[in-house]
């Protein structure tokens, strides 16, 4: 692990087109090699895209693992390179909107697209903030990873274990909360609500949080600029009337949000994830059991 942190430094020197190039390429390596994963986005969008031929999905599963192998290698660029060479890679749609989040509590909604941990530094060279967090297996990689997410403004990063509380005292505090909300977590906190129409386990957090901290929901999604320019970070107006009264219908608005987002970049979307992992009562897996978690 040292020696592949070693190289990532290296990479961090090479132009971004150079090294995005190379990103891809070993995407496309991965997409041949790694069938369960590959079987895993799939099915993702075999549920998700069904108007989509089978030619087309497995045309857009390719370049998801393109687009993810370029995030993991592009990020060398986050953890090493200098605050004046992101700011020329990174493109902020509009600008940041540091007087709105110091206006009230704030969440930042950051869905799981693959350029997420560059949403994170746009957002962490201009304030501090909090997040989530969890421990890599590899305490060498584990260093990496929170040295490179906590390399500008001072932050916090929870624990699942943390628990909720915490992250309110943060956000009554008056620091901002970078929540990933997308994911497959069980069916505690969490309600079945749709997907691109598919029944899926969703967190209810983030509209748990908002009502308990009277917090604004401000979305950040990152994205590829084309031609390998870098990226561009996309803060969305805050929410209005958001949670309002009724968690589960708030978890489906967000739902909606993030669809409209992922139709906007499908191969960006992080379809090797076992979205629709956990299933109502009776129903079977979507996934074969050699597939991995």
């Amino acid at each position: 692990m040292r020696l592949l942190i070693g190289f990532m430094w290296l990479l961090h020197w090479l132009p971004l087109p150079i090294l995005g190039r190379f990103g891809a390429g070993i995407g496309n390596i991965l997409f041949l090699v790694m069938g369960p994963r590959r079987e895993i986005a799939l099915t993702n969008l075999r549920l998700c895209m069904p108007e989509l031929t089978e030619s087309q999905r497995r045309t857009l599963a390719r370049q998801h693992f393109q687009a993810y192998s370029r995030s993991v290698w592009e990020r060398s660029i986050l953890w090493w390179a200098s605050e004046a060479r992101l700011n020329r890679l990174i493109r902020k749609v509009p600008a940041f909107p540091g007087m709105q989040i110091a206006s009230k509590p704030t969440i930042l909604l950051c869905p799981h697209f693959v350029c997420l941990d560059v949403a994170g530094a746009a957002t962490a060279m201009e304030i501090e903030a909090s997040s989530m967090y969890v421990q890599q297996k590899n305490a060498v990689f584990d260093k990496a990873l929170r040295d490179g997410r906590s390399r500008f403004k001072p932050s916090r990063l929870f624990t699942r274990q943390d628990g909720i509380k915490t992250i309110l005292r943060a956000l009554r505090d008056g620091l901002p909360y970078f929540m990933l909300p997308d994911m497959d977590f069980g069916e505690k906190d969490a309600e079945f609500v749709p997907f691109f129409g598919v029944p899926a386990a969703t967190l209810t957090a983030t509209a748990r949080l908002a009502m308990a901290a009277r917090a604004q929901v401000i979305p950040v999604i990152a994205t590829f600029l084309p031609n390998y320019q870098g990226w561009q970070v996309t803060y969305y107006p805050a929410w209005d009337d958001y949670p309002g009264d009724d968690i589960t219908a708030a978890t489906r608005r967000m739902n909606e949000f993030i669809e409209e987002r992922v139709r906007e970049a499908p191969a960006e979307y992080f379809w090797t994830h076992k979205r629709f992992k956990t299933r109502p009562a009776g129903e079977a897996s979507f996934y074969h059991q050699q597939q991995q978690d």
